[in-house]
């Protein structure tokens, strides 16, 4: 069975977990008041609207390949990481203003129509960035109590809570970055793959696979390094990917606008490759187009046409080859307890390379 194949598998038991799982949680909500319970209902909306949950996927196959038993406790625990990416998109969604995500509205912009219903002539945006921040807090609880409350032995819920933690810790920096290179308007090809390592990297692959250890188990420094040898080129591979999705794949696959990232001015490798590599009139109109708000569908178009007539298209295509194959090196020289597992691991690592969603 191919690895997409056994992503969708995986998916389905986690999709059905999270429906019934909001399902209580939504009607123990109701308790506490009809803020809490319309919170919950948005974040399971949130959650559960799309997403191909590679990250939780990662802590299962992690589990499974260090000797870990399938059972629905892992399920359960995987889900925890599904609960904090929910958490940091949330504020993701605030910090970069994007009005939709997987097709739909984003919470703070749910939460800035309720606000204009409430009071009229007050701040709309900043009660809907505000409740936006508590519901993603929540989240964040949610997440943590989902492995607190689990059936694995305390020690391996203490550890398992305390590498959720670290995962969560490593990311602020990556986003931090982020946040600075696109107010500073520039970057360089070295800062734009530190962030990924940041950002994607160690949030989305190396994180969830050292948990999905720690859960089967298996706190082990040399089998961390070895998935980290694997996870870290992965991470920057589906990284450039995703960037040249952003601009130019397809805008109801991606359930956001297709050229946000252009539109936000984000400092991804495609934008600073075109500048090195332009004409003068060409680097013009890449700083013209990085930032603007009100970016045309014809000027999305010449953006495009831009990154292809400089190379840089070709070389963030070429340059995630590269990390992909680094990646499956590293892979081969790790030791995997379950086959299926192995699988997903090397597939889904060349699905990275030419994914089109």
């Amino acid at each position: 069975m191919e690895a997409t194949e056994l992503l969708k598998n995986y998916k389905k038991r986690l999709d059905a977990f999270l429906k019934e799982y909001f399902r209580k949680k939504i009607k123990e909500a109701g308790a506490s008041g009809p803020l809490a319970k319309e919170a919950v209902k948005m974040i399971a909306d949130f959650t559960t609207a799309s997403g191909k949950r590679i990250r939780p996927a990662f802590i299962y196959y992690g589990y499974l390949a260090m000797g870990g038993k399938d059972s629905d406790e892992i399920v359960r625990a995987s889900a925890s990481m599904e609960l904090t990416h929910s958490f940091l998109l949330i504020h993701d969604d605030i910090i970069d203003k994007d009005e939709k995500r997987h097709g739909i509205a984003t919470i703070h912009e749910k939460y800035k129509k309720i606000g204009k219903k409430l009071a009229k002539g007050k701040e709309a945006d900043h009660f809907g960035n505000s409740m936006a921040m508590l519901s993603g807090d929540m989240a964040a609880a949610m997440a943590n109590q989902l492995i607190f409350t689990s059936d694995f032995p305390p020690e391996i819920i203490i550890q398992a809570l305390v590498k959720l933690q670290e995962i969560v810790y490593t990311i602020v920096p990556g986003e931090m970055l982020d946040v600075v290179l696109e107010f500073r308007g520039h970057a360089t090809e070295k800062e734009i793959l530190k962030m990924h390592e940041g950002k994607t990297s160690s949030y989305s692959f190396e994180g969830p696979l050292h948990l999905g250890a720690v859960l089967a188990g298996v706190c082990d420094e040399n089998i961390f390094r070895n998935f980290s040898r694997y996870a870290m080129p992965l991470g920057k591979a589906f990284q450039i990917r995703d960037d040249i999705l952003g601009v130019f794949g397809d805008e109801k696959k991606l359930g956001k606008p297709v050229g946000s990232d252009v539109i936000e001015g984000k400092q991804t490798l495609l934008a600073i490759k075109a500048l090195e590599r332009g004409s003068r009139e060409q680097k013009n109109a890449v700083k013209k187009y990085l930032g603007k708000r009100d970016l045309k569908k014809s000027e999305l178009w010449e953006f495009r046409k831009i990154v292809e007539e400089t190379g840089s298209l070709e070389y963030s295509q070429k340059l995630a080859e590269k990390f992909v194959s680094q990646s499956l090196e590293a892979l081969s020289k790790i030791n995997l307890k379950n086959e299926e597992a192995k699988t997903f691991f090397e597939g889904i690592a060349r699905y990275m390379a030419e994914r089109n969603v």
